[in-house]
């Protein structure tokens, strides 16, 4: 499953990239990658003035540790995320080289989850465990002068709704985007 959706997660990133490069006013286009939680490759549109659609798609539970307490169990193990923001952002200097954003929207996970009463059994873990929640990021980007690449510092939470409602996980992440 992680290399189906790796490959389309490529093939995405190729088609916008190729929609870029035919509509040529549609150039305001960000990929880049993202460490934190989750980790993985960032895709950004920003769009009117103030206003950005973002996207990371990568691993989820590697950076707070693979083992945490989840439902009435374990997750043990890193696994899959997807989420989406809707941003608003605002230029902090005249330059606009520094600009800040916040911004709400979801994300789905994909991790193994640890039951206790599946302890001791030869298969001790349910596969496929898909979750899906709420969540809110704020962060603060820098685009040096005439440099095709900006560099962003970003925090937030997510509030799972479905498998374990109210379960509460921060994200945090750092990255580089190259911006075309």
């Amino acid at each position: 499953m992680r290399k189906s959706l790796l490959i389309t997660s490529l093939a995405l990133i190729g088609f916008l990239m190729q929609a870029n490069r035919v509509c040529a006013q549609y150039n305001n286009w960000s990929l880049g990658f993202r460490i934190g939680e989750p980790s993985g490759i960032n895709v950004r549109k920003y769009f009117g003035n103030n206003h950005a659609f973002d996207l990371n798609i990568g691993t989820y539970g590697g950076i707070y540790g693979t083992n945490r307490s989840y439902r009435s169990g374990d997750y043990k193990t890193v696994g899959l995320s997807i989420q989406g923001h809707y941003l608003w952002h605002k230029a902090l200097t005249k330059s606009e080289s520094i600009r800040v954003y916040y911004g709400f929207g979801g994300q789905i996970n994909n991790r193994r989850y640890y039951p206790d009463y599946l302890a001791g059994q030869s298969v001790n873990y349910m596969k496929g465990n898909i979750s899906l929640g709420g969540s809110g990021i704020g962060g603060i980007e820098f685009f040096p002068p005439s440099k095709p690449y900006s560099f962003f510092l970003e925090t937030g939470a997510y509030v799972e709704l479905l498998q374990a409602p109210f379960f509460l996980s921060l994200n945090t992440g750092l990255g580089l985007r190259y911006n075309f």
